[in-house]
C-alpha cells in the first residue's frame, strides 16, 4: 500500500489542483505576517472603533483606511516575496513602542504610531515601485483626528478664513473683521466652526493621496505638489465662505440644503483641482523621462 502511494507521488505533485495550493503555501508568509500585524493593532482598532460609534468624531478615516485596502489588493500578484528588512523592523518596532507607552501618551499618539507601524508594513511587501509618502498620508488620515484638529486649529483657519473674505467683500462692501467674526454693512456674520475648512483639508489631503497612487508619482513628486494641494484648500474654503456670507449680507437666506449645496460645488472643484495638479506631468518631469 505504502509502495502504491508513492507510485502515485510524482502524478500527484503535477496535478493542477496541487500547483494552485502550491501557489497559495508560497505566498501565505506575506499575508501572514500582515495579518498578525494588522491582529497586533487591535487596540488601536477598538478605539477607532469607539471614537465613530461615540460620534466623538467622523467616520471619513474609514475612506482612508479602504484606500490602503484597494492598494494592496491591486497589487496582491506582485507582493515581494523577500521584504525589505529596514521597513518591516520598523513596523515591529512601532508595535513594541506603541505598546509600551500605551498609558504613557494620549490614545491619539499611540493611535498614530501604531498605524505608521502598519503603513511600514505594508511597504515593505509592496512593490518599490508605490511611493511611500502617500501611503503614510492615508495612515495618518484614517486616524479618528477631526475633531482633534477641530478643536486646535479651528479658530486660527476660520480667522484666517473670515480676513480673507473680508478682503474680497471689501469690493462691494463695507466690512470689519473681529475675531473670526464679520460685520458687513453692519450686519453681525459669525464665521462659525463648520466654516473652518477642516472637513474640506481631509478630503483634498485624501484625494492627493490616492490620486498620486494611482498614478504612480515619486516621493519627490507627491511632495512637490502638497504646497499646491494645501492653496487650493484655503482658496476653495475662502470662495466658499465668501459666498456665503455675501448670500447672507444681502439679505438672501439660503435653508441648510442650500448651505450644502454650495459647499458641495465648491469641494468637488478643489478636489477636481487637486487631482489635476497630482495627475498632470510637468515639463521637467516629461524631460527627466
Amino acid at each position: 500500500m505504502a509502495q502504491a502511494q508513492l507510485l502515485h507521488m510524482p502524478r500527484l505533485l503535477d496535478s493542477p489542483t496541487f500547483v494552485r495550493w502550491g501557489v497559495a503555501i508560497d505566498t501565505a508568509p506575506e499575508w501572514r505576517w500582515l495579518a498578525l500585524l494588522a491582529a497586533a493593532l487591535w487596540p488601536t482598532w477598538w478605539w477607532m472603533a469607539q471614537r465613530m460609534a461615540d460620534g466623538s468624531d467622523d467616520p471619513l478615516g474609514l475612506l482612508a483606511l479602504a484606500a490602503l485596502a484597494g492598494l494592496l489588493w491591486q497589487h496582491r500578484q506582485h507582493l515581494r516575496a523577500a521584504p525589505r528588512l529596514g521597513l518591516q523592523a520598523a513596523a515591529l518596532v512601532g508595535v513594541v513602542l506603541a505598546t509600551g507607552l500605551h498609558h504613557q501618551l494620549p490614545d491619539l499618539a499611540v493611535a498614530l504610531i501604531r498605524l505608521l507601524s502598519l503603513a511600514a508594513g505594508l511597504l515593505a511587501f509592496l512593490p518599490r515601485r508605490v511611493a511611500m509618502a502617500p501611503v503614510l498620508g492615508l495612515s495618518v488620515l484614517s486616524l479618528p483626528l477631526l475633531a482633534s484638529l477641530q478643536f486646535y486649529a479651528g479658530f486660527p483657519l476660520r480667522v484666517v478664513t473670515a480676513e480673507m473674505s473680508r478682503w474680497l467683500l471689501s469690493l462691494a462692501h463695507t466690512v470689519e473683521r473681529s475675531g473670526s467674526s464679520l460685520v458687513v454693512d453692519g450686519q453681525l456674520i459669525i464665521v462659525d466652526a463648520p466654516c473652518s475648512g477642516v472637513q474640506m483639508a481631509w478630503l483634498g489631503y485624501f484625494s492627493a493621496c490616492v490620486v498620486a497612487l494611482t498614478v504612480g508619482r515619486s516621493n519627490r513628486s507627491f511632495l512637490l505638489r502638497l504646497p499646491l494641494v494645501g492653496a487650493l484648500v484655503l482658496l476653495g474654503n475662502v470662495l466658499r465662505n465668501t459666498v456665503l456670507v455675501a448670500l447672507q449680507a444681502a439679505g438672501t437666506h439660503l435653508p441648510g440644503w442650500g448651505h450644502d449645496a454650495v459647499g458641495l460645488v465648491v469641494l468637488a472643484a478643489v478636489c477636481s483641482g487637486i487631482a489635476w495638479v497630482m495627475s498632470r506631468q510637468t515639463m521637467l518631469e516629461r524631460n527627466a523621462s
